[in-house]
Order: structure tokens, then C-alpha cells, then sequence
């Protein structure tokens, strides 16, 4: 299904059993990377509707184009974990696998009985990762926390908007995307840790404002020993001058970022103004902090008097960072972006989809997209009768009665 050359080459994480039990974005993105480079991940879904993103934004023949990229290489299993049975073939599958993902509200799979003590004698080298707001332990365990909310509770959209406005957030789940990348680093790290030491697995608690308050840079210690709280800056970053975004003749934007020495030097006599480029008071970024917006008028100046490719090819000739800011048709009609092999092509019901690649980019043992994500419960048979040994009479059984 995929148009990656490397299809049936190795990869770092084959053999690995992946059990994923969360929905929405933050652990089924942790499962769909795992399962990207190699992983067998089981997707433990509801019977019916399965995970919501299924239904989320844009919706043909009943799946979300969203899902087909975040339930690839996926082996969906339907199972009612609100029943007795359901919770005991899960936990069955718990038993037999490498790693077990699961973001729902710390507390409930102790109250399904499957919480990490329960699998210690039966399965010790279990990699249990867990992912919620605001983590397993602290007075704030118990809060529902989606990304949008902890991403303001981590500091990361204080810092992002314009002074005086409204803190402003990307039009992404990013908690949720930057939460699932820690989870698979931490487990891969575990896993690589019970593989070299006695076989033994642990916990990962990941919350998701501390996987935001990792992105925080400098925030704290420059508060703990300046007292300075960073605050947003618009299209700006504090003390770091000239890198902004300008709108241009023909009213597109280009982002520069001209504050090397050097290269702020480049760019100024690029912009026609070398009295900035050679101005002795501008030669280093503390200089230049100081006389921001007399900088900024100035290549704002400029850039409006030019289309955006003008400006890009003139500083592109004189090596001084510049780009577009790209919309996702722009991405899918770049060159580079295909030259890198960042789209895959599937099939759904025979027409051809485009898939964003994930990364990192691996180059003996590369990741792949081997099949999109599929129909709700599409490897029941698989997982109940394969894995967990279940009769068909069974199976069927408990379709009837609404467990699978």
C-alpha cells in the first residue's frame, strides 16, 4: 500500500507488541509511530464507532482522512472495556506484549484492574506507558486535561500571541503531538534499558503540559536568575534581532532571520541600508536588541516595496536565512518536500490517498507506511482468534453480545 521502496526491509522495532488502548490523538499518535518503524501495534477500540477520530473533521465513507494517517500499520481490535470480558481479553493481551499505551484518566484502568501492578508477576518486562494531563501523581492528577488546556497551564501559550491580545494557539493539537513523541522516546529508551539489563519493564508517566514545559528553553532559569518574565512577542523572539515575518509587495509573507553578526550584515546591505549594516553599535545582537525597532522598520520597508520571490532570491544570493510560510498545498507542490519523500501514497477502496511520512528519518532501517488505517475491528479475527486463541463460536459470541 505504500510507495516507499523499502518495503519489506527491516526495521528497529519489528517483533515488539504494542498495545494501544487510548483514543484521540495523543496515544494513538505514540502507537502509530511504533508501528511506523516496525511495531505490531493492536488497537483496542470500542465496538461501533471505535476511536473518534474516526468521525473527526473531514469524513468520507465513514473515516476520517485524518485516520487513515494516524491508524496506519494499526491491527484494530473491538473490545468493551466497560465489560468483565472485554476487560479480561485485554488483559490477556497485555500479558503477551512488549509495551501498553493507554492515556485515559489516571485511576481507571486500576478501577478495570489492569493497572501496571496487576501485570508484574504475569508479564515483568511490561513497558506500561501511560499519558494525561497533568500526570499520574501531584494535586492535579485527577483534572481532565486536554492539550488545549495544558498547553496554557505549561507556559508554552503565555509566550505565543501579541502583547496586550489574547495568548494565541496554533491551529494544531500540539500537546497531544509533542506528548505522544516523548512517550515514544521514553519507550523506546525502556525498552532498551530491559533488553540490556535484567528483562525488566517500567512505568512512563507522561503528562501533557510537561511535555509542552520541555519546549520552554530558557523561561525558568532566566526568571530564577534575572527575575525576567519572557513574554509574547508576536512574529518576533525576545532579545534575538532581526528574525520577524514581513508582508510583501504582492501580500505574501517571508520569514528572515538575519541575527548572526555576519549575516545581519549581508542582509542590511542586501536591503539597500548599509549605514545599519555598518554601524558600529549594530555589530552584535545586544546592540541590535536595543534599537529593534528601528531594524524592523526598516526591512519591513523594504520587503514592502518587493513581491516575496524578489526578496527570497536576493537574500537567498547573499546566504541570509529566508522562507514562504507554507499552507499544505504549498508543501505537496514543493520539489524538496518530494525530493525528501515526505507524502505516502495508500489506496482507500481503490483511489489514492497522500500520507504525511514520519519521522525520524532512519537511514538503514527506515519506517514505512504498510497499510492505512482500517475499518473498526477490521483484525478481530486476527487478534481473537490468532493471538488469544478464541473459537469462532466465541467470536461470534461475543459480537452478539456487544463485547466485540
Amino acid at each position: 500500500m505504500s510507495s516507499s521502496s523499502n518495503v519489506g526491509a527491516a526495521r528497529p522495532l519489528d517483533g515488539v507488541r504494542v498495545i494501544e488502548m487510548g483514543q484521540l490523538l495523543a496515544g494513538p499518535f505514540t502507537g502509530a509511530m511504533l508501528g511506523y518503524f516496525g511495531a505490531e501495534v493492536i488497537k483496542v477500540e470500542p465496538p461501533g464507532a471505535g476511536d473518534p477520530i474516526r468521525g473527526w473533521r473531514i469524513v468520507e465513507e465513514g473515516t476520517s482522512h485524518w485516520y487513515r494517517s494516524l491508524g496506519r500499520n494499526k491491527k484494530s481490535v473491538t473490545l468493551d472495556l466497560k465489560s468483565e470480558r472485554g476487560r479480561e481479553l485485554a488483559g490477556k493481551l497485555i500479558e503477551g506484549a512488549d509495551v501498553v499505551i493507554e492515556n485515559f484518566r489516571p485511576g481507571v484502568m486500576e478501577k478495570w484492574g489492569m493497572g501496571p501492578e496487576a501485570f508484574k508477576v504475569s508479564n515483568p518486562g511490561l513497558v506500561y506507558t501511560r499519558i494525561s494531563g497533568y500526570g499520574q501523581t501531584g494535586p492535579y492528577s485527577s483534572k481532565p486535561g486536554y492539550a488545549s488546556v495544558t498547553e496554557g497551564f505549561s507556559g508554552f501559550r503565555y509566550v505565543n500571541g501579541f502583547p496586550g491580545e489574547a495568548p494565541m494557539r496554533p491551529n494544531l493539537s500540539i500537546g497531544d503531538t509533542i506528548s505522544a513523541i516523548h512517550a515514544a522516546l521514553g519507550i523506546c529508551l525502556a525498552l532498551i534499558q530491559r533488553d540490556k539489563g535484567e528483562g525488566e519493564g517500567q512505568v512512563i508517566d507522561i503528562a501533557l503540559f510537561e511535555s509542552m514545559y520541555n519546549l520552554m528553553e530558557g523561561v525558568i532559569p532566566e526568571f530564577s536568575g534575572a527575575g525576567v518574565v519572557r513574554e509574547a512577542s508576536g512574529t518576533t523572539v525576545t532579545g534575538i534581532v532581526p528574525t520577524n515575518t514581513y508582508r510583501c509587495s504582492d501580500g505574501k509573507f517571508v520569514i528572515i532571520g538575519g541575527n548572526g553578526d555576519s549575516i545581519y550584515k549581508r542582509l542590511m546591505t542586501a536591503a539597500g541600508r548599509t549605514d545599519l549594516a555598518e554601524d558600529p553599535e549594530l555589530a552584535d545582537n545586544p546592540g541590535r536588541v536595543k534599537r529593534e525597532p528601528e531594524i524592523d522598520a526598516a526591512l519591513a520597508e523594504w520587503c514592502g516595496n518587493l513581491p516575496a520571490a524578489e526578496i527570497t532570491a536576493i537574500l537567498e544570493s547573499e546566504r541570509v536565512p529566508v522562507g514562504p510560510i507554507y499552507s499544505a498545498a504549498d508543501m505537496m507542490s514543493d520539489p524538496h518536500y518530494r525530493a525528501r519523500g515526505l507524502f505516502e501514497s495508500v489506496e482507500i477502496n481503490g483511489k489514492p490517498l497522500e500520507i504525511p511520512a514520519i519521522l525520524p528519518r532512519l537511514e538503514g532501517t527506515p519506517g514505512r507506511t504498510d497499510w492505512p488505517g482500517g475499518d473498526v475491528g477490521s483484525h478481530n479475527q486476527e487478534v481473537l482468534g490468532d493471538i488469544l486463541q478464541l473459537s469462532e463460536q466465541e467470536i461470534a459470541e461475543l459480537q452478539s453480545i456487544g463485547v466485540s
